[in-house]
């Protein structure tokens, strides 16, 4: 008997080893980890942010569809040509994008009582003004089907003022952070559902719960937001002002119409212009006083038909006894107008092309194919990612696979900004876990310490996480990424790291040459069902836990 204890208890030993024994058989190769280190953290060397300035100051804003964007990409493939990438290409996407868009003059003056400039930017996918308009600042508020009498026949040639301006709070915090050690705890903890979160959200970031819409509630909502669109082109006003998002000069600005405005039989539409808050307040609190306003504009935008204004950009170095197998890196290539698309997405574009340079450079031997993937039309929901990996792999709508899904190992995403890397979501994959523990352990005295089994949202690893695929982004510091630059007039080159950056890269690169030359194929999760209804939002970001939709 004593032995047949003896025994049990040997076992239950063994079974409980059994995780950190799987650990510690995941090599790891620490001769390239140091070659990679050596290229990667060194200023001298490094090239990632030449690459961001590039891509920014010469070549930004990218919006998908517009001239910048084509020169990004004519720039970007040279590029990786130079750095001896082979299979460079640009390749289109399906279903086709629609027209392009691109401000190529703008300017906004108050010009009595008082002139002063405006701090204003153009949406995108609105018309111009067909030259400089001169005209009285109105405020016209319509929400219901009795407000149209009210401003019939009243708004001819105006600037008009659609909503009353927030309320404008101090900046009682810095706008740029990294994480603490508590949030990297509570981002590696699995979420409970109907659990009570370990921390409330911050402001814009879940908002209130409301009932769900009906149908009849949307269709609705959507006739009188059309017959609405269409009062103000029959009423013939200059301009739409909206009190825009951020405080102290930062302006965050989007699109304008949704998908349909991208079509060639768009509806007639008015400019429309977000103006910064204490420029849009200064406005409509003169307004109230009966103070006469006058504004100066000229918006001149242009749209674009030429298909080859949209597409993705593809790289690859061949791999030795595995080439058919193939590992994947990328970012999105597009960003909004505003500013330069720096922090998105230019961070994670250079970086990527940074991680492809340092592969070469060392000159590692890689047994699977590397490709890397910039992609298209994210910020107008993932277009260019789903796309190829609806041509490629699978069809999220049927759950289809394509041969290359069993060749597939993993996909690596940057899309958060330029704060460097603190650790990784799992979407959900727990059987890959001890494989990134171990790859992840040479980099924890630079700061990636934390594992996540959470999924997170709104960028491009989730077109390839929805067909089964291993498609992983990122945990990365948020500094000023949702406070002052995303989607704003401030992402700009100055708001990226040069050190985050260049260790972002040099993990970037480790974690991708141990994916390419792993013997086997990393753990999957299964086969999700197909997801007929498609369609998500675009745009990065990284969503503090517990996370709302992006």
């Amino acid at each position: 008997m004593r032995n047949v204890k003896t025994i049990l208890a040997l076992v239950c030993l063994l079974v409980l080893a059994m995780p950190a024994v799987t650990q510690q058989n995941e090599p790891v190769d620490l001769d390239a980890i140091y070659k990679i280190k050596q290229e990667g953290l060194s200023a001298q060397r490094s090239k990632v942010m030449e690459y961001s300035s590039y891509l920014t100051d010469v070549y930004g804003p990218r919006l998908t569809g517009s001239p910048q964007y084509k020169a990004a990409g004519a720039w970007t493939t040279k590029t990786l040509t130079e750095l001896g990438l082979v299979n460079v290409r640009t390749e289109a996407w399906m279903p086709a994008f629609g027209r392009g868009w691109s401000s190529e003059r703008f300017s906004a003056q108050v010009t009595a009582p008082n002139p002063f400039p405006l701090i204003a930017y153009p949406l995108a996918w609105a018309p111009g003004t067909n030259g400089p308009v001169s005209g009285e600042a109105v405020y016209a508020s319509i929400t219901r089907e009795e407000d149209f009498a009210t401003f019939k026949g009243k708004l001819k040639g105006k600037f008009v003022l659609t909503a009353a301006p927030r309320a404008v709070p101090a900046l009682w915090n810095a706008p740029g952070r990294r994480y603490t050690d508590e949030e990297l705890d509570n981002i590696s903890r699995q979420p409970i559902p109907g659990a009570i979160p370990t921390q409330q959200p911050g402001p814009g970031q879940f908002g209130q719960p409301q009932a769900p819409l009906t149908p009849a509630d949307i269709q609705a909502r959507q006739a009188f937001t059309a017959k609405l669109a269409q009062f103000w082109v029959d009423e013939g006003v200059a301009a739409l002002l909206t009190p825009a998002q951020g405080t102290g000069g930062t302006v965050f600005a989007g699109g304008f119409g949704g998908a349909a405005a991208r079509r060639p039989d768009a509806p007639p539409a008015v400019p429309r212009v977000a103006l910064a808050i204490e420029h849009y307040g200064r406005i409509y609190r003169m307004l109230e006083k009966k103070v006469a306003v006058t504004i100066e504009m000229n918006i001149e935008n242009k749209f674009h038909d030429d298909a080859s204004m949209s597409f993705n950009i593809f790289g690859e170095i061949p791999g030795t006894d595995k080439a058919d197998e193939v590992v994947m890196l990328g970012g999105h290539f597009d960003s909004w107008h505003t500013g330069t698309g720096a922090t998105d997405n230019g961070a994670g574009s250079a970086v990527m092309m940074e991680v492809m340079r340092i592969l070469k450079a060392t000159g590692l031997k890689l047994r699977r194919t590397v490709r890397i993937g910039l992609w298209g039309g994210e910020e107008q929901g993932l277009l260019g990612s789903r796309g190829y990996v609806t041509a490629t792999f699978a069809d999220r709508q049927t759950m289809q696979v394509k041969p290359a899904h069993a060749k597939f190992q993993a996909y690596f995403n940057i899309d958060n900004g330029s704060g460097r890397i603190r650790g990784i979501y799992l979407q959900g994959n727990e059987a890959i876990r001890p494989v990134f523990e171990r790859w992840m352990e040479p980099f924890r005295d630079m700061g990636m310490t934390t594992i996540s089994i959470r999924n997170t949202g709104g960028t491009d690893h989730q077109s390839f996480d929805g067909v089964g695929l291993p498609g992983f982004q990122f945990i990365q510091d948020p500094l000023e990424y949702d406070s002052r630059t995303h989607h704003s007039n401030m992402d700009v080159y100055e708001r990226l790291q040069p050190d985050d950056m260049r260790q972002i890269a040099t993990i970037v690169s480790a974690f991708v040459y141990h994916a390419a030359n792993r013997d086997q194929l990393l753990p999957r999760k299964p086969l999700p069902p197909p997801q007929r209804q498609g369609g998500g939002p675009g745009g990065g970001g990284p969503p503090p836990p517990p996370q709302p939709p992006n």
